[in-house]
């Protein structure tokens, strides 16, 4: 794609922003930056258009943002704003980072999404790939902006892509090599109009692109998939935890097993996994479906799933004191990541739920709390919805940070028992991502005597 001389404006100045602003100089565009955001909380960005000599404005959306060829815009931007809506009526292409760095990738794209476990996902790809002998790197939502890195990578290297919905609501020509679709539950409705079927078409987006030279990995335990993929043109493989698949992995008797061109295989037991839950052998079961279509071989797939030790703030181990395990899932920022996490142990919980809530309902877990969890430290704006909701089912207690729910779980909670951060709610209300809140809490832990 060429775009020398285009002008190009970017929606957004943080890490997607930034990584599309330097990519448009790279490829002699001349990139204008827009966020409507302070100059406080965009200090280190400015720093980084400064230096790059690029041209932006922070606080308001002018009507320079107008004056271009192409808007893109980042994911934290939503669809209805009135500075892309505006773009919509001026006739103006707008389209994400993720399909405009996808136009220079000259590697195959593997890319993943779903309401939960991308990360993780994305993560032991990539591990998989680079243990396995390829050349892969990580980008999207993970680490890196896609545009950050993508002329790094080769014609014979891959890129693992964290795609989240608010990037594919924006893409136009981006058509990865593999999609990934791990599951869909609602989520970010409060960004759909609480419209479950715009949230589905969002993710679905991933496909739409591929042809039958493509591969699209589907769960085929997730009916909500299932029931809408017969128009998809790439070759489905299917993965799944409950039935033996004729084509794809599946989960059966403890092992971990794939099925291709009639021949099945058992590629390792679920006990060499070193990251535990049954969400995680899912997620490894979509990992699988790609390392055997590549021809990895199954002794380097099973020493790569046996040494991935997962990410940080996902059901992550902090330590154990006096007999009580303290785990970090600061990433569960809905109600079906605190269902997984809920699952995940056989243990007593001291469970800290709340956040900025994103029309959460608690139904689903009610169950599972009431089997495993006995106290809830309810924190953030969601504290009180969370109180009426859980009061009369498991003790409820309101807490005003959560360095107070880690030192009352400490007095509180008995030897055997886990003391688990599973939010079920954004960070935005009191903190600047579920990354900074997640070492809040590991701060906290670390600090009990």
């Amino acid at each position: 794609m060429n775009i020398e001389g285009k002008k190009i404006s970017i929606i957004g100045a943080v890490r997607s922003g930034i990584g599309a602003a330097k990519l448009a100089k790279k490829m002699n565009a001349i990139p204008f930056v827009s966020d409507s955001g302070s100059w406080e909380s965009l200090q280190k960005s400015i720093e980084i258009l400064q230096k790059e000599g690029i041209d932006y404005e922070i606080g308001l959306h002018s009507d320079k943002v107008y004056d271009c060829d192409l808007i893109i815009t980042s994911p934290g931007v939503p669809s209805d704003s009135e500075v892309l809506q505006k773009a919509k009526q001026k006739g103006i292409e707008v389209i994400s980072e993720l399909e405009f760095a996808s136009w220079f990738c000259k590697g195959t794209i593997i890319s993943i999404t779903g309401t939960n476990g991308k990360t993780t996902t994305t993560s032991l790809m990539n591990y998989t790939l680079n243990e396995c002998g390829l050349k892969s790197y990580s980008a999207g939502n993970i680490g890196n902006a896609f545009s950050e890195i993508v002329l790094n990578v080769k014609e014979n290297e891959f890129v693992a892509l964290e795609t989240s919905s608010f990037q594919l609501d924006f893409v136009n020509k981006f058509n990865p090599k593999f999609a990934i679709l791990l599951n869909i539950t609602p989520d970010h409705l409060d960004r759909y109009n609480n419209n479950f079927e715009e949230y589905i078409a969002a993710k679905f987006n991933i496909s739409k692109n591929q042809n039958e030279d493509d591969f699209f990995i589907y769960n085929a335990d997730d009916l909500t998939i299932v029931e809408r993929i017969k128009d998809i043109k790439a070759r489905k493989i299917g993965f799944s935890l409950y039935k033996k698949l004729e084509v794809g992995a599946y989960y059966r008797d403890g092992k971990i097993c794939f099925a291709w061109y009639g021949k099945h295989e058992e590629v390792c037991n679920s006990s060499d996994l070193f990251i535990k839950g049954e969400h995680n052998i899912a997620n490894t079961l979509a990992v699988l479906a790609v390392a055997k279509i590549l021809n990895l071989p199954n002794r380097k797939i099973k020493n790569s799933f046996s040494t991935f030790r997962g990410v940080e703030h996902r059901i992550e181990f902090v330590r154990e004191l006096d007999g009580v395990e303290y785990y970090n899932d600061s990433k569960a920022t809905n109600v079906d990541s605190v269902w997984y996490a809920l699952k995940s142990f056989d243990k007593p919980i001291y469970l800290i739920l709340g956040g900025k809530d994103k029309g959460n309902n608690y139904d689903k877990i009610k169950d599972l709390v009431i089997q495993k969890v006995k106290k809830i430290y309810a924190i953030g704006s969601s504290a009180n919805k969370i109180y009426e909701y859980f009061k009369n089912i498991v003790p409820t207690e309101y807490m005003q940070t959560i360095e107070n729910c880690v030192e009352t779980a400490r007095k509180e909670a008995e030897p055997g028992s886990v003391v688990l951060l599973s939010p079920a709610c954004a960070s935005f209300d009191m903190f600047d991502n579920y990354e900074h809140r997640g070492k809040v809490f590991k701060t906290a832990v670390k600090n009990l005597k």
